[in-house]
């Protein structure tokens, strides 16, 4: 499998994302990197420090709240990715938007996809950043490592995704967002 940057745009540019209405939630984005490394397609992920507040140890793509001085949540998104593992906003391509989604941690967050070029340095931040994962694309084709489990949360029960790769698993909102492009970019099985 290689996908061609420009056919990602396309193929993100079928569907209008859904937009949420803010409510009283904080605004956030993240960004859901892809690079090709010898001719194959990766996905970039991150695990959290045990010492943060919120998402202890939870494989994350790179994201955050919107700052005051973000012009808008794509510069949120490229500028928590440089914070968080040292790539330089210039050095990726974003190429399309995903649904919003809500967190249930309060947030309101959109996910943007991005590519960037390998090799690359990267200079993950010891005090967020426990792991840079790097997963090759064509393993989430695999049936076998996704799940969805309903969980109950204020009253509600809500479908959960869980992909489990290796000695990892990927769940919730980031498990959403990455279903989510699996299937735009007509991988998901």
């Amino acid at each position: 499998m290689n996908l061609d940057p420009g056919r990602v745009r396309q193929a993100l540019a079928r569907q209008e994302p859904r937009r949420l209405p803010p409510e009283d939630l904080r605004p956030a984005a993240v960004l859901v990197p892809l690079y090709n490394r010898e001719g194959e397609d990766y996905v970039l992920f991150t695990r959290r420090t045990d010492r943060l507040r919120h998402h202890r140890g939870e494989i994350s793509f790179p994201g955050g709240r919107r700052e005051p001085d973000d012009c808008d949540l794509v510069t949120t998104a490229l500028r928590e990715t440089r914070e968080e593992l040292g790539i330089a906003p210039d050095d990726v391509r974003v190429l399309g938007r995903l649904d919003d989604f809500f967190s249930v941690y309060g947030y309101h967050v959109t996910p943007y996809v991005g590519f960037f070029p390998w090799p690359y340095s990267f200079q993950a931040d010891p005090g967020e950043i426990a792991e840079i994962i790097e997963v090759p694309l064509a393993r989430f084709r695999d049936p076998a490592i996704h799940r969805q489990e309903d969980w109950r949360h204020r009253g509600r029960v809500h479908p959960v995704d869980f992909y489990s790769v290796d000695q990892h698993e990927i769940w919730g909102l980031t498990a959403a967002i990455l279903r989510q492009l699996l299937q735009r970019l007509g991988l998901a099985h």
